[in-house]
């Protein structure tokens, strides 16, 4: 199974001498053989190398990395591997430095079913041991819990919806961690964790529909 999107555009950047991975969302549901809603890829290309063979695409955001473009309708994301600093305000790093190297760029994203990387010939990289995690169905973070969770403490809400979503557990060590800093959930601004929580809902209510509609077929 291929992802037609990911092809169009790996070419592309193959062509103009980057590389172009899936990670995140995308590159966890194409594993686990789900429908793939959310498209995240990242590149070893900067957003204005990208501009100059993507005409297309949206660089609102061009300075944190982050870039919009539209393929077959779908609506893909595409962000530069890069570096994070320390983040000041719960919510933002304090500064971006874009890479070439994919084991800088893993130790930035939270857990680690969602820092598997797929390249072009869908070869898996794996920096987190994130597949062994997917196998065993459960949630881990990328380095220490509470420092993660202190940086941004929506990782505490998104470790939640995973865990419903795909009846993961969640790791006894960062359980723990979500259990004793939930307080630090007031930091955040309420269109954040409202943002999330509609995700839930409507990964929920996509599950159910499959469901369904599996049910039906048999």
């Amino acid at each position: 199974m291929n992802v037609p999107e990911f092809d169009i555009l790996a070419k592309s950047f193959n062509e103009n001498n980057f590389r172009l991975f899936m990670i995140g969302g995308t590159s966890r549901d194409f594993l686990l053989g789900e429908e793939i809603y959310d498209f995240d890829f990242v590149s070893d290309a900067t957003p204005e190398e990208m501009k100059k063979f993507l005409p297309e695409l949206d660089t609102t955001f061009a300075k944190y990395g982050s870039c919009k473009i539209k393929i077959n309708n779908k609506k893909i994301d595409l962000t530069t591997l890069r570096e994070e600093g320390k983040y000041n305000d719960s919510r933002h790093p304090s500064y971006i430095k874009f890479v070439k190297d994919i084991n800088l760029d893993y130790k930035r994203r939270d857990f680690t079913i969602n820092a598997i990387y797929i390249d072009e010939s869908y070869n898996v990289i794996d920096p987190s041991n994130g597949l062994i995690d997917l196998k065993n169905k459960l949630i881990r973070m990328i380095g220490d819990p509470y420092l993660r969770i202190k940086e941004d403490p929506l990782r505490i809400i998104r470790a939640e919806r995973f865990s419903k979503i795909y009846g993961f557990t969640i790791d006894k060590n960062l359980e723990e961690v979500i259990n004793s800093n939930r307080d630090l959930l007031n930091e955040l601004n309420e269109e954040k964790i409202l943002e999330e929580n509609r995700k839930l809902e409507k990964s929920l209510e996509r599950k159910k529909y499959e469901t369904i509609s599996s049910s039906r077929r048999l």
